[in-house]
């Protein structure tokens, strides 16, 4: 006696309904991953009801480079890619938001939603956060707005702060910002990438 069974219609239709669905749930992962990320650096001051701030910024990874920030006569160079300063992210420009007023090394900033850039000279960085309009995609007609950080006008500058410079022993593969040591009174901003660390503190104003 054979152990085969034919299937009904109703099973073979079933087989491949059931086919179909799987393969629809593959994600097409190469078509998911981008070159740099976007992500989010994202704290809430005050507990469950606090306020919060956010940092919106394209992630670049390494992919095998080392020195990225390069030295000397050449340093910032290559993440700067021609602008005069780093968008301190990749692609479009990294806004920050915030929804409450914060003091960043003695200077105010008002609640609201800024651009971030990052001046590089070798062991210092320069945090600078300005009220220039930006653009979310790439558009060489807007000239009334910014791409990345090309086209930046110190014009539109509200807070230039001096940043703590540091060593990270692992190398740090994509670039994050982080909020640390964070409290109802304020924290710490700081940014990684490679074996550098940046940081700025900041307090609820």
């Amino acid at each position: 006696m054979s152990l085969c069974r034919r299937r009904t219609p109703l099973a073979t239709a079933l087989a491949a309904l059931a086919t179909a669905a799987g393969l629809a749930a593959t994600p097409a992962l190469a078509e998911e991953h981008i070159a740099s990320p976007r992500g989010t650096a994202d704290v809430q001051i005050g507990g469950k009801s606090g306020k919060w701030v956010t940092v919106d910024y394209g992630r670049p990874l390494l992919r095998g480079r080392s020195a990225i920030f390069g030295t000397g006569a050449e340093y910032g160079k290559q993440v700067n890619a021609g602008a005069p300063l780093w968008r301190a992210g990749a692609n479009a420009t990294t806004r920050m938001r915030t929804e409450l007023p914060l003091t960043i090394q003695g200077k105010k900033l008002a609640a609201g939603d800024y651009a971030l850039f990052i001046e590089l000279k070798e062991g210092a960085w320069t945090l600078v956060v300005s009220t220039q309009p930006s653009l979310d995609k790439y558009t060489p007609k807007a000239k009334d707005k910014i791409w990345g950080s090309y086209g930046y006008d110190p014009k539109f500058d509200v807070v230039r702060v001096p940043m703590a410079m540091g060593q990270s022993t692992p190398s740090v593969e994509q670039m994050t910002f982080s909020f640390l040591n964070v409290s109802d009174k304020g924290g710490t901003l700081e940014v990684a990438w490679e074996h550098t660390t940046a940081s700025v503190p900041f307090a609820v104003d």
